[in-house]
């Protein structure tokens, strides 16, 4: 069917295609992301809008570049959204207010249904036509984390009624509450799972009796609390005149907030992934002609001789004009290094109990220029005195010095357009905390939040670095999970100052 058959098949002005599945997941396959159906970007974040004429997408600026050169522009317009900008405000300024505008139900949070709501007539369409279903089984293993799941609930079930429950559809929220995880699927640790936490017991539902969960919700007598943020619409549906929002999740809370035995384990997940990038190293200085493929191949392998279950995403290989897009989704046998090309590698991985790592570091084939030093430099000052950050309150603020930062050091042609830094746990990506604009980045980070701190620079015509850190909070200070060193050929000493000397010392040089 072509954009007009369909629109007319739901009877809709415009559709709103995305990138998630029926979980909100932010990793989803491309077997299953209707928005790479339809434009063939393979990017994890976007929202498409389809009009009787044209394909809208929007990417944010990690992905300005690579949907450049994944659509075809002929059939898909690319909007850049800045940072600040508002993706609904976007696709209203383009749609036009009061317009039906269709949406699926099980791939849209309830939070996003009721902001489009704002602006135009919704429509929920509770089938994708663009992908089937999909087996949701689900290889559980059991975890040790310190608290069990009646532990971590039991101050939320203490408060609750006994007319009174919340519902948990969020597979990361429902693996911590349980300690389980599910390493069957590629860049996840999390169970395919909802659960209901009454007064007196907590009920987890795994997709082959999900047809009983419908049955409990349907047959629960009373008030049931929602995080409308992660629960899609179409479950919302079901108990939509029972269902009372809450307004700041005590799971994402918790779960945001880790164990000592938590932490541990991070440190020793942290050294091994370390190890991982610095063999990594090692096998780009040792061997010539290398690929961006034979690197992303080493680097698996090294992943999984130090004990990982899985990747936690995708790795980035990035060579030179390559790395200057943030979340670069290809791996090329082509793109070769040779003496003098720069070359990115973002990575992480799962360990025993399920925790993403996360770090990213950038190497130079041979002997580099004065640009890439310049440029590694300034970004590497930029991560010391972020990481030096003292009186924190908020990843917001943390991400306002960094762009402080950046305004003060320019470097001719070279941007920073993402966040500064994501939490980190059973997700790659947790939210909270976060550092950058959005509404997480005004959460008061607290003892033992896990976040990155990973400023960049990118120039689409010569390349990009980024050098990222994992990091928690201890005492009220940062303090790194990982203790990589620093690339010591692409280091200009001469603009250091001698705090950032000090601090370039906690981390050594190689």
């Amino acid at each position: 069917m072509n954009n007009r058959e369909i629109l007319e098949k739901y009877e809709i002005d415009y559709l709103l295609i995305n990138s998630s599945n029926e979980f909100l997941d932010e990793y989803t396959t491309l077997e299953e992301n209707s928005a790479f159906k339809i434009t063939n970007f393979s990017g994890s974040t976007c929202d498409v809008i389809m009009t009787p004429d044209t394909i809208f997408l929007f990417v944010d600026g990690r992905y300005h570049i690579q949907a450049d050169n994944e659509v075809n522009p002929d059939l898909v317009k690319v909007v850049k959204l800045q940072i600040g900008q508002s993706v609904t405000e976007e696709i209203a300024r383009i749609v036009g207010r009061n317009k039906t505008v269709g949406l699926f139900s099980k791939k849209n949070s309830q939070y996003r249904v009721e902001q489009f709501s704002k602006y135009f007539d919704v429509k929920l369409l509770d089938d994708d036509i663009f992908t089937p279903s999909f087996d949701r089984t689900s290889e559980n293993s059991e975890e040790v984390f310190g608290l069990s799941p009646e532990e971590k609930t039991e101050g939320i079930r203490e408060v609750l009624y006994d007319d009174e429950a919340i519902y948990v559809t969020n597979p990361q929220e429902v693996s911590y509450l349980f300690n389980l995880r599910d390493y069957s699927k590629q860049y996840s640790s999390s169970i395919y799972a909802k659960a209901i936490i009454y007064k007196n017991e907590i009920e987890l539902f795994t997709p082959d009796n999900f047809d009983v969960l419908v049955d409990r919700l349907m047959d629960f007598r009373g008030r049931i609390y929602v995080d409308k943020k992660t629960i899609n619409a179409f479950d919302y549906n079901l108990i939509n005149e029972k269902a009372i929002e809450v307004k700041e999740n005590p799971i994402a809370m918790m779960k945001s907030v880790k164990t000592n035995v938590e932490i541990e384990h991070l440190k020793s997940a942290f050294a091994r992934t370390d190890e991982a990038v610095l063999a990594i190293r090692d096998y780009i200085e040792k061997y010539d002609n290398l690929s961006e493929f034979d690197i992303s191949e080493k680097l698996t392998e090294e992943f999984m001789a130090h004990g990982a279950k899985s990747l936690s995403f995708r790795s980035i290989v990035a060579k030179d004009k390559n790395s200057a897009l943030a979340h670069y989704g290809e791996i090329s046998k082509d793109e070769r290094l040779c003496d003098g090309s720069l070359i990115l590698i973002d990575c992480g991985a799962y360990y025993e109990q399920g925790l993403a790592t996360d770090c990213t570091r950038v190497f130079v084939k041979g002997t580099p220029n004065d640009l890439q030093k310049n440029v590694y430099t300034t970004v590497l000052r930029c991560f010391l005195n972020c990481f030096d950050t003292e009186n924190i309150t908020t990843g917001g603020e943390i991400d306002n010095q960094a762009r402080l930062f950046f305004q003060q050091n320019p470097v001719d042609g070279f941007v920073f357009n993402h966040g500064l830094g994501h939490g980190i746990g059973i997700s790659v990506h947790e939210n909270p905390p976060a550092l950058n604009k959005s509404e997480a980045g005004k959460v008061k980070l607290k003892e033992n939040m896990c976040f990155t701190i990973e400023p960049g620079l990118y120039n689409k015509n010569c390349f990009g670095v980024r050098l990222e850190n994992s990091c928690y909070l201890k005492d009220g200070k940062i303090v790194s999970f990982s203790k990589l060193p620093f690339e010591k050929k692409l280091i200009d000493f001469n603009l250091l100052t001698e705090r950032e000397k000090e601090l370039l010392d906690e981390f050594g040089v190689i």
